[in-house]
C-alpha cells in the first residue's frame, strides 16, 4: 500500500506554526521599534515654546513646518560664533543654541534676514540674568486701548511724553518663521552641548565630520494672518462640519472680585449706592509660552492687594462703612485689557451686580516694589512708604483704571513704584522672577522653612498694604479705626513664596479644594492668561481672597457644597467652598472646612468676540492658534551622501525582492505541489 505523494508540503500543523513564527517576529519588530527610537533620538522635556498669537490686523510669534524643522546644532555663545551659521558653515540648515544674553532684537534680526540657513533656534536661560535690563514687549503697552487718542489727550497719545517702558525692544511683537524654544532645564541644556562638542566642534575652523549632532523642533500653528481670518475659518467650520477644525480661540479666562460687605448679585445696586473700587492685574507674559513669571509686573502687587483685603476686613466696622469696597483682579490686562473692558462692557449693559455709577471712586496698584491727598495721609504712620505727587501734566500709565474712564468720568488713582518710566527693567519677561523682587531664602532652610520666613520684601508690600487698607478705609468713610488697619506680613510672605517659589506647599493646599490640587503643579505659578480657564493663578488668588476675607462656618461638606438647604444660607450673598483645612496635629491628616466669602468670578473675555467683531479697534482681539505637537528632541545625523547611498541600497532591495516574489508567484505550481484529498489512495 502507498501512500499520497506530497502531503507533507502542506501540512496543515505546519502552516500554523509557520503563522505562529510570523506573529512572533512582527509582535518583536513592533517593541524593538520603540527600543530603536528611544536609542536615536534624546527627546528635550522641559522646553517651552514661542507660539502664534493674532490680533484683527497681523500674527505675531513663531511656527515651524508641518513636519518639524531639523538642523545641523551650532552654539552661540559670543556673537561672532554666528558667522559660521549666517555664512561660513558648510552644513545647513542650522539650529541655534543661543545663550540667553544674546537672545536681543539685534541679533534675531540677523537670523530673521537669512531663513534659509535658519531650521530653528534653542535659547538657554542666562544665568545671571542680563544685567543691564530684558524686555521683549513693547514700548508703549496695550497702546491705542487706553483713554488716550488723537482726539483726546493727543499729546500722550502713543506714548509721546512717556515711552514707559524703554528697555522694551518689541521682540515678542513679531513675526518668525521658524521655531523658537526655550531650553528650561539646565542638565537638557548640558547634554545638548556635549552632544555639540563630541560631533560638531572641528579644531581649527575646519568643517566637521558627519556623524553630526542635529535638533529636531515640531511647533506647526494652525492659525495664520489675523484674528479675523482665523475666527471666520472656525466659524465655518463650526456652521457646516460634523467634526470641526477650529485654528484658533480666543485669550479669556476670569476676572477675580469680592465684596467688603456681601451684596446681592441676582439683582444690581441702587443708584445712591456708592462703591470704592480697589483694582490690580493678574497677568503678565514672556516671548515664551506660559513662562510668565511676572514677580514685579504682576505677582507683587496682586500679593498687596490680597494683605490690603485681609487687613480691611479684620477692622471692627467693616460692615457699617457708608461705602462698600470692591476688590477686583483683572485678568488678561496683558492683552488690551481684556479683563478691565469687559467688566466695564458688563456693567453698561446691566450683567454685573454693580453698575458705573455706583463706583465712587477707584485705587489701582500698579508696580509697587519700589491717592494723592489721602494715600499720602494714610501712609503718614507708614515710615517705610513714601508717597509723592507727580507732575499734573503727566499722562497716566498703563492701567484699568483707563478703560474705566473711556467709560465714564470717575475719580481715580493708580498706586505705583515709579513716577515715569518703569523702574522694572525685565517688564514681562522670563527673567521677571522671584529675584528681580529681591525674594530669597536661606539654603539651610526646609521648604517649610522658607514659605513660613518673612523676607524684607514681604515686610516692605506688607508697609505698602497697609497704606492702601487705610486708604480704602477712609476713602469708604471710615474714621475710628483707620491705625488699627495693619497688614500682615506673614500672609504676604506666603503669598509670594507660594507664587513665585513654590505653588505646592502646605498652605496653598489647605486654602483649595481637593479637586483642585493638581493645579498647585511643581514650581511656581505662571500668569499668563491662556485660552483654557479659569487658569491655575486665577483659582489660587479667588480661594485665597476666599480664606483671608471670608470666614468659617459650621456646615458639613453636602451643606457646603449646596447652601440652599440651609434656611440660614443666601447663595445670592456667598459663595460657599469646601477647602481641604490645615493639617491636624499628627500632621497626618487635614481638617477640612466649609468657608464662606464674597470671592467671585467674573468672565474675561473680551466683548469683541461676543459681539463677532473680530476686526474691532474699541476692543482685544488677542486669539491664540492651535497646534497638534509641540515637542524637540536631539539626534546624529548622517551626511547627504551616506543617505543617499542608504536610500539606493533600500530601492536595489526593493526591486530585487519584488523580482524574487514575482518569479516565485510565476513559478508556484511547481514549487508548492497542492496536496490531493484524503480518499484519493492507490492500491
Amino acid at each position: 500500500m502507498a501512500t499520497a505523494g506530497g502531503g507533507s508540503v502542506a501540512d496543515p500543523g505546519c502552516r500554523s506554526l509557520l503563522r505562529l513564527l510570523s506573529f512572533c517576529v512582527l509582535l518583536a519588530g513592533l517593541c524593538r521599534g520603540n527600543s530603536v527610537e528611544r536609542k536615536i533620538y534624546i527627546s528635550l522635556n522641559k522646553t517651552a515654546p514661542c507660539v502664534r498669537l493674532l490680533n484683527a490686523t497681523h500674527q505675531i510669534g513663531c511656527q515651524s513646518s508641518v513636519s518639524g524643522d531639523t538642523g545641523i546644532l551650532h552654539v552661540v555663545e559670543k556673537e561672532r560664533d554666528l558667522q559660521w551659521v549666517l555664512t561660513d558653515g558648510p552644513n545647513p540648515p542650522y539650529v541655534v543654541l543661543l545663550e540667553g544674553e544674546l537672545f536681543t532684537r539685534n541679533l534675531m534680526e540677523k537670523l530673521k534676514g537669512t531663513t534659509s540657513r535658519i531650521a530653528g533656534l534653542a535659547v538657554s536661560l542666562a544665568k545671571p540674568r542680563p544685567v543691564s535690563g530684558s524686555s521683549p514687549s513693547v514700548q508703549c503697552p496695550n497702546d491705542g486701548f487706553g483713554i488716550y487718542s488723537n482726539s483726546y489727550g493727543p499729546e500722550f497719545a502713543h506714548c509721546r511724553e512717556i515711552p514707559w517702558n524703554p528697555l522694551g525692544d518689541g521682540l515678542a511683537y513679531e513675526d518668525f518663521s521658524f521655531p523658537i524654544f526655550l531650553l528650561e532645564d539646565e542638565n537638557e541644556t548640558k547634554v545638548i552641548k556635549q552632544c555639540y562638542r563630541d560631533h560638531n566642534l572641528s579644531p581649527n575652523g575646519s568643517a566637521p565630520t558627519f556623524p553630526l549632532c542635529a535638533m529636531q523642533l515640531f511647533s506647526h500653528m494652525h492659525a495664520v494672518i489675523s484674528t479675523v481670518t482665523c475666527m471666520r475659518r472656525s466659524s465655518i467650520q463650526s456652521t457646516f462640519s460634523i467634526n470641526p477644525e477650529i485654528v484658533c480661540d480666543p485669550l479669556s479666562d476670569y476676572n477675580v472680585w469680592s465684596m467688603l460687605k456681601p451684596i446681592n448679585i441676582s439683582g444690581a445696586l441702587e443708584p445712591d449706592d456708592r462703591v470704592v473700587v480697589a483694582a490690580t492685574r493678574l497677568d503678565s507674559r514672556s516671548f515664551f509660552w506660559n513662562v510668565a513669571p511676572g514677580a514685579e509686573s504682576a505677582v507683587a502687587s496682586f500679593v498687596t492687594q490680597l494683605a490690603a483685603a485681609e487687613a480691611l476686613q479684620k477692622a471692627p466696622d467693616a460692615l457699617t462703612l457708608p461705602r462698600n469696597v470692591m476688590f477686583v483682579f483683572f485678568q488678561g490686562e496683558t492683552f488690551d485689557y481684556i479683563g478691565s473692558s469687559r467688566m466695564v462692557y458688563d456693567m453698561e449693559k446691566g450683567k454685573f451686580p454693580v453698575q458705573l455709577e455706583n463706583i465712587d471712586s477707584f485705587v489701582e496698584l500698579g508696580q509697587v516694589e519700589a491717592l494723592l491727598s489721602t494715600l499720602e495721609k494714610s501712609g503718614a504712620g507708614v515710615p517705610a512708604v513714601v508717597l509723592r505727587r507727580p507732575n499734573q501734566s503727566q499722562p497716566l500709565p498703563p492701567s484699568s483704571l483707563q478703560r474705566f474712564l473711556r467709560a465714564r468720568n470717575i475719580s481715580g488713582v493708580v498706586l505705583a513704584d515709579h513716577s515715569a518710566v518703569f523702574h522694572n527693567h525685565y517688564y514681562q519677561s522670563i527673567y521677571d522672577t522671584a529675584e528681580n523682587i529681591n525674594v530669597s531664602y536661606p539654603e539651610w532652610q526646609s521648604p517649610e522653612e522658607d514659605l513660613n520666613f518673612v523676607t524684607d520684601t514681604a515686610k516692605a508690600l506688607a508697609d505698602v498694604a497697609t497704606v492702601l487698607g487705610r486708604a480704602l478705609y477712609q476713602l469708604a468713610g471710615g474714621t475710628n479705626f483707620s491705625d488699627t488697619i495693619q497688614a500682615d506680613p506673614q500672609t504676604v510672605t506666603r503669598l509670594l513664596y507660594g507664587f513665585l517659589v513654590r505653588a505646592n506647599n502646605s498652605w496653598f493646599q489647605s486654602i483649595l479644594r481637593q479637586d483642585l490640587r493638581s493645579y498647585l503643579g511643581d514650581g511656581p505659578l505662571q500668569h499668563y492668561i491662556a485660552v483654557s480657564s479659569p487658569t491655575n493663578t486665577t483659582y489660587v488668588v479667588q480661594y485665597a481672597l476666599a480664606n483671608l476675607t471670608g470666614q468659617v462656618v459650621d456646615l458639613p461638606r453636602e451643606q457646603c457644597q449646596d447652601p440652599s438647604k440651609v434656611p440660614s444660607e443666601n447663595k445670592d450673598l456667598y459663595e460657599y467652598a469646601w477647602v481641604q483645612g490645615p493639617l491636624n496635629s499628627n500632621e497626618t491628616d487635614r481638617l477640612p472646612r466649609c468657608v464662606r466669602s464674597t470671592a467671585r468670578l467674573a468672565r474675561a473675555l473680551s466683548p469683541a468676540f461676543e459681539l463677532r467683531q473680530w476686526g474691532s479697534t474699541e476692543y482685544s482681539t488677542w486669539t491664540e492658534s492651535r497646534w497638534k505637537d509641540i515637542r524637540a528632541r536631539i539626534f546624529l545625523v548622517a551626511s547627504r551622501e551616506l543617505e543617499f547611498i542608504t536610500l539606493m541600497v533600500g530601492f536595489g532591495i526593493l526591486v530585487f525582492s519584488l523580482v524574487v516574489t514575482y518569479c516565485i508567484n510565476a513559478k508556484a505550481d511547481v514549487l508548492f505541489i497542492t496536496p490531493r484529498e484524503p480518499g484519493a489512495v492507490s492500491y
